[in-house]
């Protein structure tokens, strides 16, 4: 007999990912899920206090796009106009039924105590929002996710906040563990994907790579040896040393279109879990090397928890509704980082399969979601045909195309507006050197968004990189980047390129600009909030930058105190180097996390951020919900620190 823990037999590895609640409004919802089938869906609605409404079938296959990715595993978006508004700021209970399946037959814990069906409330004036990036599965911490889900298990609905931003590196598809991977192999064996031809690559297919030569812990290994192919290995595949943040390494960089469609699903569901053994004692692949043998070992005792964890995952994406946007790792580390870099990744058929089939993955199981009409039909159609059959030249036209697609960036028409910028893909190229950083957003790009900033009072931004950051850590960047190396501490930040910080400063101060800007950021492993008031002959709009990493990631512990501290006494407001640093007149008051020690302003501690906003669009509270049970409260503080 089933019991209300325990899938119906049938249907229990029928839905692999999802459903995902993304943009929602009173007069349109749009879901995304992936199944290991081909289904019907039905679909019904149950408002509080109003009778339930079916949805038309007929209705339901116009609104509903197909992709079918092999012979078990097709995705869906559902994007719903509706012939009535939702009623706003109540409960509204759905049952999206798939092959005459409820959610109860294949997620019967996808529910929160006391709901008969998942559900959702529609909240349009942005009172509070979760936000947060950075969720790394083998990072040994727990999960952000989970916090999320804690939250809204002990609110009631009408408290919820109005959506989840994850605002960069959802996946790591440039750092996987060593049994993530194993698995992610696993599973594309059940799945039965179409077999993938990988150009001028050490191996000849995907079937080849998955199952008979995986390059474990050494992917780096499989670009081709030539000067060109060098320069790809150094600066596009293999990682790169950094010594001054971090020592990760790519050396399993997912490189098929089918791996990297695998770990969505594994990092978002547990469904894909449930038939595989790769995290049981003893399980190892052959050929490992003793000190891979030991890694292995380390981040199989990281991913248990993480995996028993995906349910609570599961369910907030089923009740909240959920914006994305890429930054590095969904694609791979530091990219479009310098022209130079550029021209290593993109001259090279390889590698930018390789980037390519990571924005595919990213198009199909996060961007697509977002806003749905800025995807031409011609294009969709491209994409469902390359999924089909992978590996030919329409494949490497397409990566051509998305790695070159104009509207990544969206809105949401919530109240203050949702802005959602792509700072990845229109870098504006250093005119100095090939070497330098590249700026975050190009003239064009800039003076795009300051035309559809004009017509709003008040603006929650999203910028994936902080816009303004820690001075003593871009200083640092900026010493890498004289000396020749930008590659070596990631030097994003907005502030790298003088043409790009120029222009956002100018943007500030146009006459028609916003009065208020909460920028939402994450990227850097570490949470923090800043205060910030331009000075001029007349005031500028006020500023907050409010930075929430990682879900799952941290920043080394131990080097973040000693820039904290020091980044506070090198450049405190009656410091030399912090008067003949400054740019602009500008006045920075940091935020203290709540029992943070004196100097303290850098909160190391994985989690995701709850922001509370007045009806004017400005943050009232401010707190990160950490993976340890704490939540932390930023604080407004009198110091002030003047650059920029």
């Amino acid at each position: 007999m089933q019991t209300p823990e325990t899938p119906n037999s049938d249907a229990a590895d029928l839905v692999l990912a999802g459903p995902i609640l993304r943009r929602l409004t009173s007069r349109r919802l749009t879901f995304w899920l992936a199944t290991s089938q081909k289904v019907g869906l039905d679909l019904t609605l149950y408002p509080d206090g109003q009778p339930e409404i079916i949805i038309n079938a007929e209705r339901l296959r116009a609104a509903t796009r197909e992709i079918s990715a092999g012979q078990k595993l097709f995705f869906y978006l559902l994007d719903l106009p509706l012939d009535k508004p939702l009623p706003e700021n109540t409960w509204v209970g759905y049952d999206l039924r798939l092959n005459d399946f409820s959610w109860s037959d294949w997620a019967p814990d996808l529910v929160y105590p006391g709901k008969d069906n998942p559900g959702f409330v529609l909240k349009p004036q942005l009172e509070k929002l979760l936000h947060g990036s950075c969720r790394k599965p083998h990072h040994d911490s727990g999960d952000g996710l989970w916090r999320a889900d804690q939250l809204l298990e002990e609110t009631s609905p009408e408290d919820w906040p109005s959506l989840l931003m994850l605002s960069g590196d959802q996946i790591y598809a440039d750092d996987v563990g060593g049994p993530l991977l194993v698995a992610i192999h696993q599973l594309l064996e059940q799945l039965q994907l179409p077999e993938e031809a990988l150009p001028d690559a050490g191996i000849s297919s995907s079937r080849q790579l998955h199952q008979e030569q995986p390059y474990y812990y050494h992917r780096e290994d499989l670009l081709p040896k030539s000067r060109a192919g060098k320069q790809a290995l150094s600066q596009v595949f293999g990682g790169v040393q950094k010594p001054i943040f971090t020592a990760d390494q790519a050396h399993n960089h997912l490189v098929t279109l089918g791996e990297v469609l695998a770990m969505y699903l594994l990092v978002w569901s547990p469904t894909g879990w449930q038939t595989l053994a790769t995290l049981d004692d003893g399980q190892q692949p052959e050929g490992l090397t003793p000190a891979q043998a030991s890694t292995y070992q380390q981040e199989q005792a990281i991913l248990r928890p993480f995996v028993e964890g995906l349910p609570r995952v599961r369910r907030v994406l089923a009740h909240l509704p959920v914006a994305m946007i890429f930054d590095d790792h969904d694609i791979t580390d530091d990219w479009n980082l310098t022209a130079s870099w550029e021209e290593a990744a993109y001259g090279q058929a390889f590698s930018q399969r390789i980037l390519g089939n990571a924005l595919l993955g990213y198009w199909i199981c996060q961007g697509w979601g977002n806003a749905p009409e800025k995807f031409p039909d011609d294009l969709q159609g491209a994409i469902a045909q390359v999924v089909r059959q992978p590996g030919g030249k329409d494949h490497d036209e397409l990566a051509y195309q998305l790695l070159r697609f104009p509207s990544w960036h969206y809105h949401w028409p919530t109240e203050p507006v949702l802005l959602v910028l792509d700072t990845r893909t229109h870098r504006w190229r250093s005119e100095v050197s090939p070497d330098k950083p590249s700026g975050l957003m190009d003239w064009e790009a800039l003076t795009d968004l300051q035309h559809e900033l004009l017509e709003h009072q008040a603006v929650v931004l999203v910028s994936p990189a902080p816009m303004f950051g820690v001075k003593l850590i871009e200083g640092v960047q900026r010493l890498f980047t004289w000396v020749g190396h930008p590659l070596m501490v990631d030097a994003e930040n907005w502030m790298a390129h003088p043409g790009s910080a120029y222009a956002l400063m100018n943007l500030f101060r146009h006459p028609r600009t916003p009065q208020s800007f909460v920028i939402l950021s994450g990227d850097v492993h570490y949470s923090f909030m800043y205060d910030i008031e331009l000075r001029g002959h007349q005031r500028g709009p006020d500023i907050w930058q409010i930075t929430s990493s990682g879900i799952k990631n941290e920043f080394p512990a131990r080097l973040l105190d000693w820039f904290d501290r020091l980044n506070r006494w090198l450049y405190s407001p009656r410091s030399p180097l912090n008067w003949f640093t400054k740019r602009r007149q500008m006045k920075i008051i940091p935020r203290k996390p709540e029992q943070a020690d004196s100097g303290e302003r850098l909160l190391n501690a994985a989690g995701i951020g709850l922001v509370e906003l007045n009806a004017q669009g400005q943050p009232e509270e401010v707190i990160q919900l950490c993976v340890d049970g704490r939540n932390i409260h930023f604080y407004p503080q009198q110091e002030a620190t003047r650059w920029e």
